[in-house]
């Protein structure tokens, strides 16, 4: 790992001037997290299913409403008169309170119902949040990553063209055919080729990493030292069924889908509303007529085609699919965990026998360079040992390069890479500061100032 972060280091110092500071990999996910249009889009469902319980909560109260009315009428008199024309003016105040008194605990189920769907929405938030941040170590990681291949490459173009210039010295004074030469310039030209390819690989890492950050990369720093995961993989699987979005999400869509069931049943009984009503109308012609009204309405639906039975057998349905999906996401969570935990076991592995691919090919080039020298060995035998140490140089690079994002992903397999647990020290998004603000459906008040507060803190 430390000659990777080494040649990491090297192979990205030459994308900026050296006066400016290396961007550390904590710098990248601060800016993947403050500039993801993504995350920003989901804080913004989140506010709605915050929004769901105030709604909720706003059908236990009274509802007021009033209407004004005025009228204006003009009729012919009966009799023959100076004015043959009869006008008047009237006007007309209804005030109206109404208000549910009984419904069997419907109100109270659509709140508990929102308040399940808010917290399922923050669980999917988090997710979110974890796929923005693996994204940005990805880019970060890869970034680096073709940067060092570039400088491979760029080093193998180089030392061929020293074969090539060999082989060409060689068969000037007939020590070799042109075979050789033919050879040498072959290799050379698919050196440069690989050249090209790398350097458009690393072209498209920056692409990347600026649609992950909001930025192209400057000089970045070498990776630091990867975070703790778990001591084992039943430790690492244990930790993820616990505290993983996807399982808590689901844990509340369960939660949701057995209040559905329980809005269901009391959909079928009957409901009181109350209702006080005030009418008072002026005109020209009577100084005022009011009236005065309280109503007590008791109703129930008897029939309704099997609608009722029908939204209560979808309930229990969608109860089961809920517990499945619950299910389920154990089950993808569990092989995920798997899935990085052998990622990570594959690289070190890979890393281990990198090392003794890239000695042996190493003493192996020296020794066929030599010989080649002495006449025992042909250009041929060269540029294939050549190839070989590229090759076992480029697979230990592209080994460690696994094993970092790896770390990272068993870390998000497990619920953890958010960042709070990475400890960025940034500001992050506070889920219960609007939920706090609306939940109890503030209209004008001291409440909604609070709420004007937090909007314009969020940028709206």
């Amino acid at each position: 790992m430390r000659k990777f972060l080494g040649v990491l280091a090297v192979g990205v110092l030459g994308l900026s001037a050296p006066a400016v500071r290396a961007e550390s990999l904590a710098d990248a996910l601060i800016a993947a997290y403050r500039n993801s249009n993504l995350l920003e889009q989901n804080q913004a469902v989140l506010r709605a299913a915050d929004e769901n319980v105030a709604i909720a909560v706003s059908n236990l109260r009274p509802v007021v409403q009033y209407s004004l009315q005025s009228t204006w009428s003009r009729s012919e008199s009966a009799v023959t008169s100076d004015t043959p024309w009869n006008t008047s003016l009237s006007n007309a105040l209804n005030l109206s309170v109404s208000m549910t008194l009984l419904d069997f605990g419907r109100n109270r189920l659509g709140i508990e119902i929102a308040e399940q769907s808010v917290l399922a929405t923050r669980q999917s938030l988090v997710g979110v949040e974890q796929n923005i941040l693996l994204e940005a170590v990805r880019a970060y990681v890869d970034v680096g990553f073709q940067s060092s291949v570039v400088a491979l490459r760029q080093s193998n173009v180089r030392l061929i063209g020293q074969e090539l210039q060999a082989a060409t010295d060689r068969f000037d004074v007939g020590e070799v055919t042109r075979t050789d030469v033919a050879l040498a310039e072959a290799a050379l030209a698919a050196s440069r080729a690989g050249l090209a390819t790398a350097e458009g690989d690393l072209m498209l890492a920056r692409e990347r990493f600026r649609a992950t950050t909001g930025a192209y990369p400057g000089r970045l720093a070498g990776l630091p030292r990867a975070p703790a995961t778990a001591n084992s993989l039943e430790g690492a699987r244990e930790v993820a069924l616990r505290t993983h979005p996807d399982i808590r999400q689901s844990q509340h869509q369960v939660k949701l889908a057995d209040l559905q069931v329980q809005l269901a049943k009391a959909q079928m009984k009957p409901s009181l509303t109350g209702s006080l009503g005030v009418n008072e109308r002026f005109s020209d012609v009577n100084d005022s007529i009011g009236s005065r009204s309280l109503s007590l309405n008791l109703g129930q639906t008897l029939y309704a085609g099997g609608e009722l039975s029908a939204r209560h057998r979808l309930a229990l349905a969608q109860k089961e699919q809920a517990r499945a999906i619950l299910q389920q996401a154990g089950v993808i969570v569990v092989e995920n965990v798997g899935r990085a935990w052998t990622t990570i076991n594959v690289a070190r592995a890979s890393i281990e026998a990198g090392d003794l691919q890239i000695r042996a090919a190493q003493v192996a080039f020296d020794g066929v360079r030599e010989e080649a020298a002495l006449g025992a060995r042909t250009t041929l035998d060269v540029l294939d040992a050549e190839q070989n140490l590229l090759d076992a140089r480029a697979g230990r690079l592209l080994a460690e390069a696994n094993l970092y994002i790896g770390i990272y992903q068993l870390l998000s397999s497990m619920g953890l890479l958010t960042a709070d647990h990475l400890k960025l020290g940034i500001p992050t998004y506070d889920v219960t500061g609007y939920y706090n603000a609306v939940r109890n459906a503030p209209a004008h008040s001291p409440q909604g100032a609070k709420l004007d507060r937090i909007l314009r803190s969020i940028g709206n």
